[in-house]
């Protein structure tokens, strides 16, 4: 992969003399040179043995296009060459390739007039699949951004083989702070000890943007992850070390629009490369337009054709040629790096039936695998419509295919559970939550919904850190505890909070002890403040009891109404099951627990997973006194 890495890099400085017009500048007798070549090959190999046996080849060089292809090695043949409206630098080759087709190398050759360029392909053996396993409502994703988590290696924060050459300025917020892989390397232990399953991280392909791109979700380059982050060896190293210590990892991908310093945007393959044909035309930001019965056209052509920002150029799905690329390129990363799962950034704004046919084509190589979409809404009906096999959908004759969606309505409602509020009604938060769980049949799967408190796209659950976690635990218990696949932002676990006044990075800040010059650090308990101290313990003890729990993980759920400032529910049955209880009261508050008996029998005895304390429920009189915002999670002692 070094040898791939070094050969990117002399067609990258190959590439920017072509941009800069240096062509212009050179001798006769160099033009030749240029007049006719091959640059890059992506993808950089592939496999043997792959259910899909067909293989595009996107080939860039200086007027490629017209040039004839020969391969020469069995089991390998040439289908056809696409030869584009758009610019004479790309051609896209389509092989088959057999099922008896052995690993090796092999050289394409291309021919045009007397002139004749080959480049050396490979078709390897798959690895032993430590991947692709998926994530479930038995994980936990802890959603880090790699920029602002540690900078494991200071040579890389800044790389001469990118055109926008931006280093590191941590006095900035909004720009590079030189985070990268090593750093998440050398702090896999610290996630592990959190009790976290699957790691999310945050884009970490080439970004080579004017601004710097800290965040990731300007790519361009597919194949290549950005110097600044590490290598893509490194890359590798990270979920393979994460493997060894039982964790899976979440790969965020875009495919709805590229960064505009991708070489297709100065240089597209086809007119219709780009929505608007690469012109720029703001998407309106209303998905509500995608399943509207009454929407107009063409209200719904400028929520998904539109482009997200300037510099962020919406790709057309519809191409076939693209869609073949985008698709051949996560299964690419899958195999590669071994990755478990996929996030995909801005989901419904893309063509949802490519999309869809995209899922298809990834799960037919690996049925284990799972993808989760981000589908903003602030409704629960309008996550459901894309989850797949919703009848939401089927109504519009659709199905999303897609099998795990974003509860951004929980995210919305969980701030009436903020300890910096200061509610007419202090448990009106439990109101809400009971009222937003019930509309869980909405869901064709409620156990495959994504449930977060806030991700690097929203403020901090807390705005500023308050003086007790009574109330942060009840909201970080229902997130742990209900039905779903949690997600915890990194830095939730040390109550780091901010508000995206200013620019996002005031809610996407380093974590201390992670950068060079850092007066403390919060990856040990001792540069830990006691507070911080405080939700470690609380968060690590929820996370690691919730691992070996069935109730959590497969239970359904009983719960019951809010009553007096108590909400009490049951996850699981039997030897399985797992009891919440918590008052949302700031004072003491006696309870009648006649109500709850058919969850939580009077006289039997439970074990507190939090304090390890037993808790019965005395039959003499059936009065319980919650303590104020007392949270208990309890599972019956046999």
């Amino acid at each position: 992969m070094k040898e791939n890495i070094e050969n990117k890099d002399r067609s990258r400085q190959c590439r920017d003399l072509l941009r800069k017009g240096a062509v212009a500048l050179m001798t006769a007798t160099a033009l030749p040179l240029l007049a006719f070549n091959v640059e890059e090959v992506q993808p950089p190999h592939w496999w043997v043995g792959m259910k899909d046996n067909s293989l595009q080849l996107q080939v860039y060089g200086k007027d490629i296009k017209p040039a004839e292809v020969k391969i020469d090695y069995p089991g390998v043949r040439i289908d056809s060459v696409a030869r584009l409206d758009g610019s004479d630098d790309w051609q896209y080759i389509y092989l088959s390739i057999s099922p008896e087709a052995r690993p090796g190398k092999f050289r394409i050759e291309w021919k045009e007039g007397k002139k004749k360029v080959s480049k050396e392909y490979e078709l390897r053996a798959r690895r032993r699949q430590k991947g692709a396993q998926g994530f479930s409502a038995a994980d936990v994703l802890y959603m880090v951004m790699p920029d602002r988590f540690s900078d494991g290696d200071q040579s890389n924060n800044s790389s001469p083989s990118l055109i926008n050459n931006i280093g590191s300025d941590r006095s900035n917020p909004n720009k590079r702070h030189g985070g990268d892989l090593r750093g998440l390397i050398n702090h896999a232990s610290y996630i592990d000890s959190l009790g976290m399953t699957t790691l999310w991280v945050a884009p970490v392909l080439e970004n080579d943007m004017k601004g710097g791109s800290y965040h990731g979700y300007a790519t361009t380059d597919y194949y290549r992850v950005d110097p600044r982050f590490g290598t893509n060896e490194e890359y590798a190293e990270l979920i393979d070390t994460l493997h060894n210590r039982g964790i899976k990892t979440v790969m965020d991908m875009i495919f709805n629009h590229s960064g505009s310093g991708h070489p297709w945007m100065e240089n597209p393959p086809a007119s219709d490369w780009f929505n608007h044909q690469g012109d720029y035309h703001q998407t309106n930001y209303r998905l509500s337009t995608v399943t509207d019965p009454y929407a107009s056209d063409y209200d719904r052509s400028m929520t998904q054709d539109g482009w997200f920002v300037k510099d962020m150029p919406d790709l057309n799905q519809r191409n076939p040629h693209l869609m073949k690329y985008l698709i051949q390129n996560s299964i690419w990363w899958v195999e590669e790096a071994q990755i478990d799962g996929i996030r995909m950034d801005t989901y419904p704004y893309a063509d949802e039936k490519e999309m869809a046919r995209w899922i298809d084509a990834v799960k037919e190589e690996y049925p284990d695998f799972n993808i989760v979409g981000e589908c903003w809404f602030g409704e629960t009906a309008g996550e459901a419509f894309w989850q797949k096999g919703s009848p939401l959908a089927a109504a519009k004759g659709m199905d999303t295919r897609l099998p795990v969606v974003m509860d951004f309505p929980l995210m919305i409602k969980s701030r009436g559970m903020a300890p910096y509020l200061e509610e007419t009604d202090p448990w009106n938060g439990l109101n809400k939550i009971y009222d937003h769980i019930a509309l869980d049949y909405v869901y064709p799967d409620p156990m495959n919904v994504l449930r977060f408190l806030d991700n690097h796209d929203t403020e901090r659950f807390i705005l500023t850190v308050p003086d007790s976690l009574d109330q942060w635990k009840q909201a970080i218990t229902i997130l742990l505890t209900m039905p779903g696949i949690p997600q915890v932002y990194y830095g939730t676990e040390i109550l780091m909070a901010g508000t995206r006044e200013g620019g996002d990075g005031n809610v996407r800040k380093d974590m201390p002890g992670g950068f060079p010059g850092d007066t403390r650090t919060v990856f040990t308990r001792e540069g830990r403040t006691d507070l911080e101290n405080e939700a470690v313990d609380y968060i690590s003890s929820l996370l690691k009891f919730r691992k070996g729990s069935k109730g959590i993980a497969k239970g359904g759920m009983k719960h019951f109404m809010p009553d007096n400032g108590i909400y009490l529910y049951q996850r699981g049955e039997g030897k399985d099951a797992v009891v919440v209880m918590m008052n949302g009261r700031d004072e003491s508050n006696e309870t009648d627990m006649e109500r709850y008996k058919e969850i939580i029998p009077l006289g039997k005895a439970y074990k507190d997973v939090i304090t390890g304390e037993s808790v019965v429920i005395r039959p003499e009189g059936d009065i319980y006194t919650f303590a104020p915002r007392e949270t208990r999670v309890l599972i019956p002692i046999d």
